[in-house]
């Protein structure tokens, strides 16, 4: 495959991922509801252990990216992502369904820096990358739609849990495209000392983030605002909570408002595409973000009725989310070197770890000893924290 080629291939790679893996959240957020019948505060504590082993994973699966192959790194990820997603399928107490999680953690940790790492070298077209890396997060919105209706109605016309295995299957499958379509002609993996040079990169990584307060500060943003967003496992509950109508299931309810929320994402990306490498640029469109995403909770938190309730997610996973991940990985895209981009980007991928952890921990507590609104509200005071800091 030419290099001017590699980026249609992992625009696509992205398309097709981002239909099963959301796909397959949508029936998964409903299925721990429903069938796992697990407590807001339960819904949390998964997100948290699921943080605590992608931490313990993400810097050496970095380094390993940068010393073997960044490729393999993407098919084993595949691997074990579609058998977390059939075994959370097949679980249905809080235990089984806390360890199917874990693997599911930790098969993102073998992607998170690899992905970005590979298209980027091999690439090698340093003004193109960040329109790359944009109109890949419009794709996987796009892909996500698409694989909301498709697994949202083949759990509708079978069940939920057959609707999550099958995508399990299809995720590991997907690894076969990557095995055929994706090649390292740039790469040059460490042949020998092994160990001693994947220290030294780490070192370097280490090195390069201490250095740059811009990647700091990304990184402190990145803390909060994955914080914020391990509230969006509490989205279904507050729903159910505030009750649907009548006429319509749940998992109609929620497929057409995550095709909805989807959609609205792709023109906002659209419009930061042209000038998204600039910082100062890149800098206000993040507060933006925060802003909107704080609004969209406390909506959500205090909403008198489902349709509220669903503008308020339409905000918050629509608009900000999107928006806040794109700049930060393009961010710290720009100023990390090719030696160690997927050491850095595993950094990157280590705060939004940690502040499942120790925000999404918060958070849950904070549900377990008020109600789900006040847990809400406490996500949108990280958002909101978040804009502060980057307005700095």
């Amino acid at each position: 495959m030419s290099h001017s080629k590699i980026d249609i291939a992992f625009i696509r790679w992205s398309w097709m991922r981002a239909i099963l893996h959301q796909g397959w959240w949508l029936v998964t957020s409903l299925y721990l509801v429903t069938i796992g019948h697990l407590t807001p505060s339960q819904l949390i504590y998964i997100g948290v252990a699921q943080g605590i082993v992608s931490l313990l994973f993400e810097i050496p699966a970095g380094v390993i990216a940068d010393t073997f192959s960044r490729k393999w790194s993407l098919v084993l990820s595949q691997v074990l992502m579609g058998i977390a997603m059939l075994l959370t399928g097949l679980a249905t107490s809080f235990p089984h369904l806390v360890a199917t999680q874990m693997l599911w953690g930790i098969s993102w940790s073998f992607a998170s820096g690899a992905d970005v790492a590979l298209v980027t070298d091999e690439l090698n077209e340093p003004l193109r990358i960040a329109s790359v890396l944009t109109k890949t997060a419009r794709a996987q919105l796009s892909g996500a739609a698409l694989g909301i209706i498709a697994l949202g109605s083949f759990a509708w016309a079978t069940t939920l849990s057959t609707a999550m295995i099958s995508a399990g299957i299809l995720m590991m499958l997907l690894g076969l495209y990557i095995v055929f379509q994706f090649h390292e002609k740039r790469f040059v993996p460490i042949r020998e000392q092994h160990w001693s040079a994947s220290w030294e990169l780490f070192k370097k990584g280490l090195s390069l983030v201490k250095k740059s307060r811009a990647i700091l500060v990304i990184f402190m943003a990145t803390f909060l605002v994955n914080g914020a967003s391990d509230a969006a496992r509490l989205f279904p509950k507050q729903l159910v909570t505030i009750g649907f109508p009548d006429s319509i299931t749940p998992i109609a309810w929620l497929t057409g408002l995550g095709i909805v929320t989807l959609l609205a994402g792709i023109p906002a990306l659209k419009i930061l595409e042209a000038r998204a490498h600039e910082a100062n640029i890149a800098r206000r469109n993040y507060v933006f973000a925060c802003t909107i995403g704080a609004a969209g909770l406390l909506l959500l938190a205090f909403a008198p009725n489902v349709i509220m309730g669903s503008v308020g997610i339409l905000l918050v996973s629509g608009i900000a989310m999107p928006i806040t991940r794109t700049m930060a990985s393009i961010q710290v895209n720009n100023i990390s070197t090719d030696n160690v981009r997927a050491t850095v980007h595993s950094f990157l991928a280590q705060a939004e770890y940690l502040g499942e952890i120790v925000c999404g921990l918060a958070i849950g507590l904070l549900a377990h000893a008020t109600n789900l609104p006040y847990a809400l509200a406490g996500a949108a005071a990280l958002l909101i924290t978040t804009a502060i800091l980057m307005m700095r």
